[in-house]
């Protein structure tokens, strides 16, 4: 291996644990642990237009965006723009799941992905890995049915309101 691409890889790495830190699914997990994760991305790269995943089709990579920005779109409409840093995918890694919007490039777009076919096995020979992911799952269910809950407390409200103060 020539040593450029040595310092490539080994900057790419970097980069990708940086972003790792920061993603909910892998904040309990130690340096060394997302080090680990961080060796199994692989570059890919997008044109401007070209789909990156499409809302209802099934979905198996979790990617990082590296430079470049994509465009998100829920239901057919504009929703948010993801830039350097950012990521989308990450549920993929466990259950395969459908995609839950259209990412699109906006422009020249670098990201890196990993795959669940690459991700599985590392977790399945890790049990600790796979612990904190459980974990870190749970957590993320508690929160969300909160704030479901939340909500259905403000939708009655809004009902009774609508109730007692019609037109």
């Amino acid at each position: 291996m020539q040593k450029g691409s040595w310092t490539m890889i080994t900057s790419r790495a970097t980069k990708v644990v940086e972003v790792l830190q920061h993603v909910p699914l892998f904040a309990d997990l130690n340096k060394r642990e997302v080090q680990e994760i961080a060796r199994l991305f692989k570059e890919h790269r997008f044109s401007k237009g070209d789909i990156v995943v499409k809302e209802g089709a099934g979905g198996d990579t979790f990617f990082l965006i590296d430079s470049g920005e994509a465009t998100v779109f829920i239901g057919g409409r504009g929703h948010t723009t993801l830039k350097p840093g950012d990521y989308f995918g990450e549920i993929a890694l466990i259950d395969e799941g459908t995609r839950m919007a259209t990412i699109t490039a906006f422009n020249e777009l670098v990201c890196h992905g990993l795959t669940y076919g690459d991700f599985r096995p590392l977790v399945e020979k890790n049990g600790v890995v796979g612990w904190k992911l459980l974990q870190r799952m749970v957590k993320m269910l508690r929160v969300t049915r909160e704030e479901a809950h939340e909500l259905e407390n403000a939708l009655g409200t809004l009902r009774r309101f609508d109730e007692r103060y019609p037109g």
